[in-house]
């Protein structure tokens, strides 16, 4: 280390120790890449967070020493060493890593693309009308591959089309049809390539979290761990109203079911005798039928035997009527006229009979 520093002029020797005062000074040190970043931009950014940060342009060179000499002091510091990517500048602050990552974002801008610039993410040219007229414009297009058409006198991208990928470098023919276009793909502003903090080190990405979804998964799991306690019944403050509400409920969900309990075995009761009667109803039905029946047959005998006495009745008479016409045929000479009245009388005594009349 000494023989390193040997080479090193009192200037840089007082920028190495500015730097570790520094550090020992803010309760957290960042490392911001200013590739891509304007002069412009990164003095207006500097002045206006001045309040809460503090900002220090060196040289890797130096800030690599610095590291090396924090080595016993800092917990690994000279991790860092390997993480100094593009052009690092130092940050210092006393903000909380998650606030400072929210406040260098919050204070980005776009600017255009220049040739040469590494697109941080991909750049898209979307479908739909341009500012431009039937002209040269069309062939510029078509030498990046934009399908294009004319429409009212001016030109149509006809479908979104991928300009440049992540990690591409953005070539001079993008730049200018991009800067034409006015797309200002650049996101301009403090890129945070990661923070240190007792010997704690998080990356951008780390710190780069939707609030939203944050807060969302804490509610998620707080929703997850009363859900356990409530289900194995550990009783705790902030689950004791869920248990005694769950009790209420299980108690009157019981106290229904045995409601509904009692309520059927006294149906079934009801049904067993009503069945009971039903049978004994039948049971009477059977007794009575036999009687039933022999009343019906005592009356159609009764009927059968008055038909017969009618019938002797009729045969009774008819011989009556016989024997009357034979006594008038032998007290009376018998004569052809006589035999034939006395033929016609007996055929119409033996018509009446048949038709019933006598």
């Amino acid at each position: 280390m000494e023989n390193r520093l040997a080479h090193v002029s009192e200037g840089k020797k007082k920028e190495v120790e500015e730097i570790k005062n520094l550090i020992k000074k803010y309760k957290v040190m960042a490392v911001i890449n200013m590739e891509n970043l304007p002069a412009a931009q990164f003095l207006k950014i500097k002045y206006k967070l001045k309040d809460k940060i503090f900002l220090k342009y060196t040289k890797k060179r130096l800030i690599k020493i610095a590291f090396d000499q924090l080595a016993k002091e800092k917990k690994d510091i000279v991790k860092l060493k390997d993480m100094l990517k593009g052009i690092p500048a130092l940050l210092f602050t006393n903000e909380d890593e998650f606030k400072l990552q929210k406040l260098l974002r919050k204070n980005k801008t776009f600017a255009f693309a220049k040739p040469g610039f590494v697109a941080l993410s991909d750049i898209f040219i979307n479908e739909g009308p341009t500012p431009f007229g039937p002209g040269p414009m069309i062939g510029e297009f078509g030498q990046l591959g934009i399908k294009t058409q004319v429409k009212e006198n001016k030109i149509h991208i006809r479908e979104t089309k991928l300009i440049i990928s992540k990690d591409e470098v953005v070539k001079e023919k993008v730049a200018s049809i991009l800067s034409k276009l006015g797309i200002e793909p650049v996101e301009v502003g403090f890129n945070l390539t990661f923070t240190y903090k007792d010997g704690e080190i998080l990356t951008g990405d780390v710190l780069s979290i939707n609030e939203e979804e944050y807060l969302n998964n804490i509610k998620k799991a707080y929703s997850e761990a009363l859900n356990l306690s409530v289900g194995i019944g550990y009783i705790n403050k902030d689950d004791i109203d869920v248990l005694l509400r769950k009790a209420y409920l299980n108690a009157l969900a019981l106290e229904t079911k045995v409601g509904k309990l009692e309520g059927h075995n006294k149906t079934e009761e009801k049904k067993e005798e009503k069945t009971e009667v039903i049978k004994e109803e039948q049971a009477v039905k059977k007794e009575e039928k036999p009687e039933v029946k022999v009343e019906i047959k005592e009356e159609k005998q009764v009927e059968l035997k008055k038909e017969e006495i009618k019938e002797e009745k009729k045969e009774e008479k008819t011989e009556v009527i016989k024997e009357k016409v034979e006594a008038k045929l032998n007290a009376n000479e018998v004569t052809e006229d006589k035999i034939k009245q006395a033929q016609d009388l007996l055929r119409q005594f033996t018509d009446k009979k048949i038709r019933g009349e006598i």
